[in-house]
């Protein structure tokens, strides 16, 4: 029993001391195997991170290759749109001038003035009453805006350089100066009809300033300028000169002083007669250079906008009339162009005619018996110029009125023109009295540049020119560069019929109706014109009517037209002998010094002194 439990003791002896053992070499191997998973872990964990800088370092030579490669030449051209800016600079719109030099339009710099009254460093009462007088405003007026808005404040939006720089020598805070350029009219309303007007966007939109719209604007070729970081330009790889521009200006035909003076004389009768509106045109009949074009009402291009918009249009080449009258010269030359009469013809005027079932009457029913062609004009014999028309076959008699150019456009420098009216061809021939109106200016229209046209072929010995304003363009020193080519003159009537024309014409100013244009010492002839005025719905319009005076002086050796259309005068004695007459000889009378024209005649200044 002892044995049994002694050997039961060694057994559980031996046993722990062999776990205690085998404890010890577990915790003896528990190291080894640690070491092992970490060197794995580490191995993967480099592994992956190598992947990911293999995949980062192949995304960037990727991206790489198309930033270099693929778009490239798209990022390259984008920076350097980023860093270059094309610019166009900025060029002045050339000057408009008068035959003499005389400035007509001209761009000049003026300034669009802002107030900020919060940076106001003196009271509001102070900068009103301080500003006021300079800006032309009331100080009351000013206050009350200056109270009403802290900023931003347009006190002016083109205000001259002079009057800014005494604006800017008084050193007010509070103050903004933005400068531009404008379009500037020294002369005011004096020649608007001619030059026209530009826009807020320096687009021509009448006159010469529309049609002429490519020699007046400058246009400057684009530049391209780098940008530093801070998006100044950098002149160092600018072109040299590309600011600069030339001296050109457009020279016109039109003299001021002559302007001036027509304009005068038609305001005088417009307000004598209380006329509708007017016109007075003065042409050189050598080349169709056209000195003076007044028109009244009219505008002033500085303040165009308030006008009344129809004034924009120049009635001389936009609208139409009937001439009446004033064409009955023409008529004549048709005529003895043709053979049909011959100078010394006489022809009865009973005081009215039958032509079909119409019967046509002189304008006061005056009958005038005998009279010859050069009577019929001096009388304004409307049964004379239907008997002489009617020797003329209708369509021999409307060939040459299309010849003259009736029922086609003008050909002129000036917009807006309108072609000119005239019955169709079948309808004109099969009427009988579509002739017989013809004869004295009535049944067809056109404009007063074009019955100005038409007297200058008078004039210059038969040829049709072309009326035009426009010189060219001259620099600075006069000379010229640029002149426009027009239409070469054509020739219609023979030197011998105009001439036989002209002094019948003369015996109009001398002895008929046209004697209140007489000029001492010189010889003038015209044509007086009372038309009635068409309605706009049909027939004419009651009591209306159209008064104008033709003149072509000097008759021994003609050369300038001058004429005047007053457009429904009042009163009884409202004809083209009272009302338009006297402007032609106002406006021939200061022609006369400006073109120097010699006297056809002596002239006694004084009564001869008798001999003792």
């Amino acid at each position: 029993m002892q044995k049994s439990a002694r050997k039961f003791k060694n057994s559980r002896h031996s046993e722990l001391i062999k776990q205690r053992k085998g404890d010890k070499r577990g915790l003896a191997e528990t190291p080894d195997v640690n070491s092992q998973d970490q060197i794995l872990n580490i191995k993967a964990r480099l592994f992956i991170v190598w992947g990911v800088l293999m995949a980062a370092g192949l995304g960037l030579a990727v991206n790489l290759y198309q930033l270099q490669i693929v778009r490239g030449p798209k990022l390259k051209e984008r920076a350097r749109n980023q860093q270059m800016v094309n610019l166009r600079p900025f060029r002045p719109r050339r000057p408009v001038l008068d035959r003499n030099n005389n400035v007509l339009a001209v761009d000049r710099p003026v300034y669009t003035v802002y107030a900020h009254p919060k940076l106001f460093e003196n009271s509001n009462e102070d900068m009103a009453r301080r500003l006021a007088p300079i800006l032309n405003q009331d100080s009351a007026e000013l206050l009350k805006t200056f109270q009403s808005r802290k900023t931003g404040i347009t006190l002016t939006a083109a205000l001259p350089e002079e009057i800014a720089d005494r604006l800017i020598s008084l050193h007010l805070n509070g103050l903004e100066f933005i400068q531009k350029y404008a379009r500037f009219y020294p002369q005011d309303d004096l020649v608007a009809d001619v030059v026209g007007y530009v826009n807020l966007d320096r687009r021509g939109q009448a006159g010469v300033e529309y049609s002429q719209e490519k020699w007046l604007e400058r246009v400057g070729q684009k530049v391209k300028l780098s940008r530093s970081g801070n998006g100044a330009f950098m002149s160092a790889n600018a072109p040299e000169g590309f600011l600069s521009f030339d001296d050109l200006q457009l020279q016109l035909t039109i003299d001021s002083r002559l302007q001036r003076v027509a304009r005068s004389a038609l305001k005088q009768q417009m307000q004598k007669f209380d006329a509708h509106r007017g016109a007075v045109i003065v042409m050189d009949a050598a080349d169709g250079s056209i000195l003076a074009l007044v028109s009244q009402p009219t505008y002033n291009p500085n303040e165009y906008s308030k006008a009344k918009i129809e004034l924009f249009k120049n009635w001389t080449v936009a609208d139409l009339y009937e001439p009446g009258s004033t064409f009955k010269p023409l008529n004549v030359a048709i005529a003895l162009e043709n053979g049909v009469i011959k100078p010394d013809d006489v022809f009865n005027d009973p005081g009215f005619i039958q032509v079909g079932d119409r019967t046509i009457k002189n304008a006061e029913k005056n009958r005038y018996g005998q009279i010859s062609i050069a009577q019929i004009l001096q009388h304004s014999s409307n049964i004379g110029m239907v008997q002489i028309i009617q020797r003329l076959r209708p369509n021999i008699y409307y060939n040459w009125l299309e010849r003259l150019g009736i029922g086609q456009t003008v050909d002129t420098d000036l917009p807006f023109e309108v072609s000119s009216r005239l019955k169709s061809q079948e309808e004109f021939i099969s009427s009988p009295i579509e002739p017989a109106t013809t004869s004295f200016g009535q049944g067809f229209s056109l404009t007063p540049l074009q019955l100005v046209q038409m007297h200058g072929a008078l004039a210059n010995g038969g040829k049709l020119v072309t009326p035009h304003v426009v010189r060219g363009l001259i620099d600075s020193k006069g000379q010229m560069h640029h002149s426009p080519k027009y239409p070469a003159p054509r020739q219609i009537f023979s030197t011998a019929t105009t001439q036989r024309v002209v002094e019948m014409m003369e015996t109009v100013v001398s002895e008929g109706t046209g004697k209140v244009a007489q000029i001492p010492g010189y010889r003038i002839a015209g044509k007086t014109g009372t038309a009635q005025k068409a309605s706009s719905t049909g027939g004419y319009k009651v009591g209306a009517r159209i008064t104008s005076f033709v003149g072509i002086l000097p008759v021994e050796s003609p050369r300038y037209v001058v004429l005047a259309l007053v457009d429904e005068p009042k009163g009884e004695n409202a004809y083209g002998s009272t009302v338009a007459a006297p402007i032609v000889k106002t406006v021939m009378e200061a022609l006369i010094p400006i073109e120097q024209i010699p006297p056809s005649q002596p002239v006694n200044l004084a009564p001869e002194t008798p001999k003792p």
